[in-house]
């Protein structure tokens, strides 16, 4: 192989495009510059002096005058035309008007063009300009003309100096890195000319050399070079020789600072030591890491300098000083809004999981400003510390907390829709005002429409009522239902507070308690005339429900587990007064298996105690089987049928289920078994268990995944449909 070192680049790459030339048209250029006569000069010498003015010998002899000077011009003028009179030279063209000042000259009157015909139009090429023939997107001849090869030498000698305990690198370690990054490698091994592979070269020399001074490697130097082809259509090579040199370790650490709570605070969280490679990567992870603890720890003003490291090549050390400014060890201080307010200070001072006085962290504030945000009541929202000046009784210094807000819109329409079978379609929409009662006092109007729901509700909310994430709620309803278990027209009063789990803070455990009254007119099954007649029933309950979370995600769990429980007791005036309770509990489990792989589990035991099944309203009753239930069964399918083989309810069920759920990006794939079961007594008999089997679709989202179900019945009875689709927003559990 013949090679040839590029130090000038330009110039060198040019010179393989030259080489390319073929050998005619090289003699060709020579011998026409050969033939070639050289011209006599337009003005000889004795020529050019003879115009040039005598110099006067006496240099203080007064100077002539212009009108002196124009008539020596007029002078030469004529006898400049004499000349060309006698030498039968035309006269100028700008005379020929007789006027000598005009800047245009004029055509000379005797000029035989003036009187002939323009030239048609047609007889000119007036085709469009077709600029397409210069573009590169023309050019993909000449740039299948140059492929290349690259490869990088010279760093075979890492695999021994780069063996450390901390941080090791090899030669394949950078030229992964290295193909990540290069130009050589993004071109394909293609280029229109050489001054491009040249300009990729030095980029990559460049890049060579950062990474292995990256790596500690501060002496290492990167040559390129070309290797020609030696035979016709052959690729040429770029070869990027490495010479690393020695890698430096990190002589001493001087980390210049004021004293700090505790001593040893930014020692220990500086990761590198004494005597390990210099790798940029792990210094600058380290002094990230100083910037984020030391706010923790009760410095939200500390800021970290630059950096001076002092290379030593003879000992292939390098002195590290980073310098520090922790300011003053501060505690919160009072909170202070401005701007256009969705709500004042002391409603802020609810959201604060902090307290005056005590040690400043900056993950309180930045959960403050999540919790601002997700008010949906800001169109901007920013939380920063100031300092006060202000000593606080444990000698720490007020951080006054500043909260800018900019209210945004605070009314929003929402809608949602699904499908489920034995449920038919069903769409929803409201309309909220989020703050028409200050602080964070809601309205809301809502209203379902759907194949077998429709319905309508008012509900007044207030969030974050005199405590983070407790809520108060009071609603009205009417609603129509039309299901194969019963049809209802109810009404319905409820409140509830609660306090609540949310994906900010979400917590071990939550609670719910409140009131509901109704009053529904529903079509029941008669036990006695084996028909169905129509009942009204008047319920009042007192439900609430306690709930234990040790799951990592609200949204999308993949480890640890909930438990629920609910309670209702409910008296129920019809055909004379009953008196029962409700109660349900609940479990889930989840395991991650592997990356993306996630097992989960459900059980589910309800039972209700204290009256007779025909003296509960239907609605009240428990059911089984849908999308939230069994899946592979129409919705409120199993259980206790009429003669219609209509489903009736029952007085307690037992479900069970499980998940195999694997993500891939957006996406994911669950398979899944359920079981359940509906039993007449009010003690569940886990026994005549009915199963479902079945596949589904995941799409994730920033709220929670899009679900697709598709289930089928195990021994599937008459009346009971082959397959069961699925369709809403979050797990089914």
């Amino acid at each position: 192989m013949r090679s040839m070192i590029i130090y000038s680049a330009v110039p060198a790459v040019f010179s393989l495009g030259l080489l390319c030339s073929t050998p005619a048209s090289a003699q060709d250029s020579a011998t026409a510059h050969d033939e070639q006569d050289p011209r006599a000069p337009i003005i000889d010498d004795a020529e050019f002096d003879a115009t040039i003015p005598p110099i006067d010998d006496d240099p203080n002899a007064p100077m002539g005058s212009i009108e002196d000077w124009e008539a020596e011009q007029q002078r030469l003028e004529r006898e400049t035309r004499e000349e060309d009179a006698e030498d039968g030279l035309a006269a100028l063209p700008a005379l020929q008007d007789g006027d000598p000042d005009e800047l245009i000259a004029d055509a000379p009157v005797n000029d035989p063009e003036i009187d002939n015909p323009l030239t048609p139009i047609d007889n000119f090429d007036v085709e469009p300009f077709d600029e397409s023939q210069y573009t590169e997107a023309d050019d993909s001849k000449l740039a299948a003309s140059l492929r290349y090869d690259y490869r990088v030498d010279g760093l075979d000698a890492l695999d021994e100096s780069g063996k450390t305990e901390v941080r090791p690198v090899s030669a394949d370690d950078i030229r992964d890195r290295f193909g990540d990054l290069s130009a050589l490698e993004d071109g394909d091994g293609k280029a229109v000319n050489g001054a491009m592979i040249s300009a990729r070269m030095r980029e990559d020399q460049q890049l060579l050399a950062d990474i292995m001074s990256g790596q500690g490697f501060f002496d290492a130097s990167v040559n390129g070079q070309v290797e020609l082809p030696e035979k016709e259509g052959e690729k040429l090579t770029v070869v990027l020789r490495v010479d690393p040199g020695k890698r430096y370790n990190l002589g001493t650490i001087m980390l210049d600072t004021d004293p700090v709570v505790p001593e040893d605070l930014i020692t220990s969280n500086f990761i590198p030591k004494i005597g390990e490679p210099i790798v940029a990567e792990r210094v600058l992870a380290a002094e990230a890491n100083l910037a984020v603890v030391l706010p923790q720890e009760g410095y939200p003003f500390a800021e970290i300098g630059q950096r001076d490291i002092l290379l030593d090549p003879e000992t292939g050390s390098g002195d590290y000083t980073l310098p520090v400014q922790v300011g003053p060890r501060s505690s919160y201080g009072d909170i202070v809004t401005t701007g256009t307010t969705a709500f004042d200070a002391d409603h802020i001072a609810v959201l604060a999981r902090f307290e005056k006085g005590e040690l400043y962290d900056s993950r309180m504030v930045d959960d403050l400003r999540k919790a601002l945000v997700a008010t949906s009541l800001f169109s901007i929202i920013s939380v920063k510390p100031t300092a006060s000046g202000e000593t606080a009784p444990d000698g720490t210094e007020y951080a006054t907390i500043n909260v800018e807000q900019e209210a945004g819109p605070p009314r929003t329409l929402a809608g949602s829709a699904g499908y489920g079978t034995g449920q038919g379609f069903r769409v929803e929409g409201s309309w909220t005002h989020r703050n028409l009662f200050p602080p964070e006092g809601a309205l809301i109007a809502s209203a379902v429409a759907g194949t077998q729901e429709q319905g309508a509700s008012l509900t007044f909310r207030r969030s974050n009522a005199g405590r983070r994430d407790r809520t108060v709620e009071l609603g009205i309803s009417a609603l129509h239902s039309d299901f194969e278990a019963y049809e209802a027209y109810t009404g319905r009063l409820a409140g509830r507070i609660s306090y609540d789990s949310t994906p900010i803070w979400q917590k071990r455990l939550s609670y719910s308690y409140g009131f509901e009254i109704l009053g529904t007119n529903e079509q029941a099954f008669n036990f006695t005339t084996g028909m169905r007649e129509r009942r009204t029933f008047y319920v009042a309950a007192l439900p609430g429900q306690v709930t234990f979370d040790t799951t990592d995600d609200l949204l999308d769990p993949t480890e640890g587990f909930r438990l629920s429980a609910k309670l209702s007791p409910e008296a129920s005036l019809g055909s004379g007064t009953q008196i029962y309770g409700r109660g349900l509990l609940e479990g889930t489990v989840y395991y991650q298996v592997d990356d993306g792989i996630v097992i989960a589990g459900r059980a589910r035991v309800g039972s209700i105690a204290g009256a007779a099944r025909e003296s509960i309203a239907p609605s009240r009753r428990y059911y089984a089987g849908g999308g939230g239930s069994v899946r592979g069964f129409g919705y409120q399918e199993l259980g206790p049928k009429d003669i219609d083989n209509r489903p009736i309810g029952g007085r307690s069920l037992v479900e069970a289920a499980a998940e195999v759920r694997y993500r891939f990006g957006d996406y994911g794939v669950v398979g899944f078994v359920d079981a359940g079961q509906v039993y007449t007594s009010s003690t569940p008999g886990f026994d005549n268990l009915r199963y479902g089997v079945g596949i589904g679709g995941r799409f994730y989202t920033n709220f929670g995944p899009l679900r697709v179900d598709v289930a089928t019945p195990i021994n599937r009875q008459p009346g009971e449909s082959r397959i069961s689709l699925y369709i809403s927003i979050g797990q089914a559990f």
